[in-house]
């Protein structure tokens, strides 16, 4: 390893200011798609369990009317 390349290497430490600001711009722009496509499915997650909890409480009041022969008041 030549003089000038040893010299070179020890004066370059950490990141320069332009290539922070390029990965801090990439990260935005990724969490800009992702924030609302995760809003979405988790959207979808919510009305899937309401839609399954009405589903059980229709299965427990036919079963309640099918031994009284009446609905719960």
């Amino acid at each position: 390893m030549t003089r000038l390349n040893a010299e070179k290497k020890l004066g370059q430490k950490g990141f320069t200011l332009i290539e922070l600001l390029i990965v801090v711009a990439i990260i935005g722009i990724l969490a800009a798609i992702a924030i609302p496509q995760f809003s979405a499915y988790r959207m979808k997650a919510f009305n899937t369990s309401a839609q399954n909890d009405l589903r059980t409480i229709r299965t427990y009041l036919d079963a309640y009317f099918s031994d009284n022969y009446h609905y719960p008041f």
